[in-house]
């Protein structure tokens, strides 16, 4: 997973042991863009990291944006993941030149928790930045989905999982 250069606003949750999901997710200040690398033959690395976040921001009043290239999400997989069905937004077969829009205005709005948009390509400085000010105005997550690109001869990313944070570089 990788967190933007541009996400050094970040959410700030309550660290008292007891409180509950809804109460920890009500304390989100301010927003975030994050980039999320994963590889497609593993994707269950990825839904364990980001599920119990969704499932905590779906406590909140607000929607849950998924801008999806392709897939439809499935009513079953929703509920299995525990995600509130009924906060749950998808738009599939979205351009992919019209997405990084999409999340700007939806991340500005803020009616949505978090918007998750897929990507093949890496964005831009300039796109990250509007997505991050965005973000930020709408108090809302953003998350880049874009897969590792393996090269031919086996050198690529082993893990599947890149962490970059800007706290500690």
């Amino acid at each position: 997973m990788y967190s933007s250069g541009y996400a050094n606003r970040s959410t700030t949750f309550s660290s008292s042991a007891g409180k509950s999901a809804r109460s920890s997710a009500a304390y989100m200040t301010t927003g975030l863009i994050s980039e999320v690398l994963y590889r497609e033959d593993q994707p269950m690395m990825t839904q364990l990291l980001l599920l119990p976040l969704l499932q905590q921001l779906g406590q909140q009043s607000r929607w849950q944006l998924w801008l999806t290239p392709q897939q439809k999400l499935s009513r079953e997989w929703v509920q299995s993941a525990g995600l509130p069905l009924t906060k749950v937004m998808q738009v599939s077969q979205m351009d992919p030149c019209h997405t990084v829009e999409s999340m700007v205005r939806a991340l500005r709005t803020g009616n949505y928790s978090v918007v998750i948009g897929w990507f093949t390509e890496e964005l831009t400085e300039t796109e990250q930045y509007r997505l991050a000010e965005a973000a930020e105005e709408g108090n809302a997550l953003g998350f880049i989905m874009r897969p590792v690109r393996m090269n031919a001869h086996g050198n690529g990313h082993l893990s599947g999982l890149k962490i970059h944070s800007n706290l500690y570089h």
